[in-house]
């Protein structure tokens, strides 16, 4: 691994941090979250999920990358030679993510340059479905969605030139302005979508709490997977950014501050996303639950058409939103493309910018797959197996890796020395027993709800994934023990 890499200040690593745990997931995916699992009453298994799983697992994952300073591969390997087949495993499917992410992304910057004249008319389902995400229809001749297909190219071309340098001087500076300008940007929608008429009625249905709702074991788990989902645990990322602390970093410190902004974020978020979706709801009369939807329905489709009924103060609101997911999903992106690119780099002994190349290369071909007329339905697809099925129980085995064969109690000097905040025995316990036996309950519910209702595309797209990351995997484990 370069050593040379490295952040040159504490504030950097922070900054960057937040930028890898807010991504384009906090802005639409958290506030249907919390309004479909008892809103108000959501909190209290939300902030427990927080306690019991994120920050232990968080602070675990500073400890190896800021001791160890080594790729996550190699790491696996050191613990155990077997194991390394369980990181290139998770850094690939990692891989997979950024791969789609960026076609979101894509998806994002069409919008943004539309929000300026409201280029998407009157019917936004029917824009999304003709000029971005394509749809579901197997039966129709598969064709090229330009704009996605564009808007794909330049993301990648803008994200290989940054990638390019130093992590200092590429994520790190980038993080440093862009991360600002989108806490500015939210905090004017936030502030804003409080004086609109209706902004009560959306507040009250996000946070009105259903007590009954704590007795459903789904809510509990889907906490937990938003905490998984939201501060990006066990896939390498946050390890990874670690690996390039320097000495006089506080660990644990450093993890509070960065769940704590993650989580006020998208808490701000969800607030002002209800807000102006009680707004829509009083001025078209649609009942609030006829507005909220999911992923890119409510980004793309619910809320260009709450901008075309605000007139001249959409034209400023479409705008600022649009280039707040950019900003946000750019930053997260470095995060999802470094673990690979780190490990490529310690296996092959390559240059940054030999392997940069190479991966965004390899990473643009592929997500060009998704900007045809069935993108989003494929997007959607790999989106759910990667997420709810293969990372959940590669999370719960690095758990038992760490806990059981390599022992967290080694980092715990690095962890301690310099934070204010302290781990011991009680951190310790919740790694070795609680944590796994946490996810692996929700890995069984995520493949159980994953599978009851999968066709024949999906069952194709999940066997292309698993056999594709397995031989990939089992290619790169042996290549490295005959060259070790």
């Amino acid at each position: 691994m370069n050593k040379s890499s490295q952040w040159n200040s504490v504030v950097t690593f922070v900054v960057a941090m937040v930028g890898l745990t807010i991504g384009i997931g906090n802005i639409w995916r958290f506030s249907y979250v919390l309004y479909n699992n008892g809103g108000g009453s959501f909190f209290i298994p939300y902030f427990m999920a927080i306690a019991v799983m994120g920050v232990p697992f968080l602070i675990l994952e500073y400890g190896l990358g800021f001791s160890l300073k080594k790729s996550f591969s190699k790491l696996m390997h050191d613990i155990r030679p077997e194991f390394e087949i369980f990181a290139w495993m998770i850094v690939l499917l990692v891989f997979i993510v950024v791969i789609y992410y960026m076609v979101i992304l894509s998806w994002d910057l069409v919008y943004l340059f539309n929000s300026f004249n409201f280029g998407w008319g009157a019917d936004t389902a029917s824009f999304f479905t003709n000029n971005v995400g394509g749809n579901s229809d197997l039966s129709s001749p598969i064709g090229i969605v330009v704009p996605t297909f564009i808007g794909i190219i330049v993301l990648w071309v803008i994200f290989w030139f940054i990638s390019n340098h130093d992590v200092n001087d590429g994520i790190g500076m980038v993080s440093r302005v862009l991360m600002p300008m989108l806490f500015i940007i939210m905090l004017f929608i936030f502030l804003y979508s409080f004086t609109l008429p209706g902004s009560k009625v959306g507040l009250y249905a996000l946070l009105n709490p259903n007590w009954n709702a704590l007795l459903d074991i789904r809510v509990w788990l889907a906490a937990f997977a938003q905490i998984i989902f939201t501060l990006s645990i066990g896939q390498a990322m946050v390890y990874t950014y670690a690996t390039y602390l320097n000495e006089d970093a506080r660990l644990i410190d450093d993890v509070v501050m960065v769940v704590t902004a993650n989580s006020l974020y998208e808490i701000f978020i969800a607030v002002g996303v209800f807000s102006i979706l009680g707004y829509m709801s009083v001025s078209s009369s649609i009942p609030i639950d006829l507005l909220v939807t999911d992923g890119s329905g409510l980004i793309f489709v619910v809320f260009p058409q709450i901008f075309n009924s605000m007139g001249f103060i959409g034209h400023i609101l479409g705008p600022l939103l649009f280039l707040s997911i950019l900003f946000a999903g750019i930053t997260s992106s470095f995060a999802l493309f470094e673990p690979l690119l780190s490990s490529i780099l310690d296996k092959f002994g390559w240059s940054r910018k030999k392997g940069v190349t190479i991966l965004s290369i390899i990473a643009c071909i592929c997500s060009l797959i998704f900007a045809t007329s069935i993108g989003s339905h494929l997007l959607e697809l790999v989106d759910s197996f990667v997420n709810e099925f293969a990372i959940l129980i590669l999370i719960a085995i690095q758990s038992v890796i760490f806990s059981w064969y390599y022992g967290v109690e080694k980092v715990m000097p690095a962890l301690n020395k310099l934070s204010k905040f302290k781990v011991g025995k009680k951190w310790k316990f919740t790694l070795k027993y609680i944590l796994p036996i946490i996810i692996i309950v929700i890995w069984v519910y995520g493949v159980v709800g994953l599978f009851s209702e999968a066709d024949l595309l999906e069952i194709i797209v999940d066997l292309v994934i698993t056999f594709g990351v397995l031989g990939l995997s089992i290619f790169f484990t042996k290549f490295n023990s005959t060259n070790s």
